[in-house]
């Protein structure tokens, strides 16, 4: 009998997660059930992340994006990603210009956690992000922006910062809203046609 009590999401994680995200109890029993069956133990590590992650991106290498999504994501630091932090994780990188995800965003920059960011880390992002652009569609960007430092550079003036300054997350978020382009620039969204 006790097979299904442990197969059935908790009431508080449910609770908790239609709060925050904007799926619906079907959809996240649904992705539960998926969860159960790939992660039996209940738990994502990294590599299981990046090969969820490269289904997203069939045409391009996301190992080094999953990375760092899957760093910003494991807030407990335990090396591991449970379903709510998991869930969270797609409900972020998927969803509109929330200031929740200008909030997650900041922590996929912020490489070492130190509550900053650098120039570096936003090259080093910039760098994972030009991974998971298609070939065809990195012809078809602008000269200020075809190589993961260009992009960088692009994105850092937009926060009025010399290249040896760092930025706080209320000074990344405010730069992120006031300027449509910098909000293109911190995300991977394949080219519409």
């Amino acid at each position: 009998m006790g097979n299904a009590t442990s197969s059935a999401i908790s009431k508080e994680i449910l609770e908790d997660l239609k709060l925050n995200t904007k799926f619906t109890e079907t959809e996240i029993c649904q992705w539960y059930e998926n969860f159960q069956k790939q992660c039996p133990t209940g738990r994502i590590s990294p590599e299981e992340f990046e090969q969820i992650y490269s289904r997203f991106f069939p045409e391009s290498d996301a190992t080094s994006y999953a990375q760092h999504v899957f760093r910003s994501f494991d807030t407990n630091d335990d090396g591991t990603l449970d379903f709510k932090e998991y869930i969270i994780a797609l409900h972020m990188t998927s969803t509109g210009k929330t200031t929740r995800k200008l909030e997650w965003a900041f922590s996929l920059f912020d490489v070492d956690k130190n509550g900053y960011i650098t120039k570096t880390e936003v090259t080093e992002i910039c760098q994972a992000i030009f991974k998971l652009i298609p070939k065809e569609d990195l012809d078809k960007l602008p000269g200020d922006e075809n190589s993961a430092e260009r992009r960088a550079d692009k994105l850092w003036a937009y926060f009025e910062k010399k290249d040896n300054e760092r930025l706080a997350e209320g000074e990344f978020i405010k730069g992120v809203i006031e300027n449509e382009n910098a909000m293109r620039l911190i995300h991977y969204e394949p080219i519409k046609e």
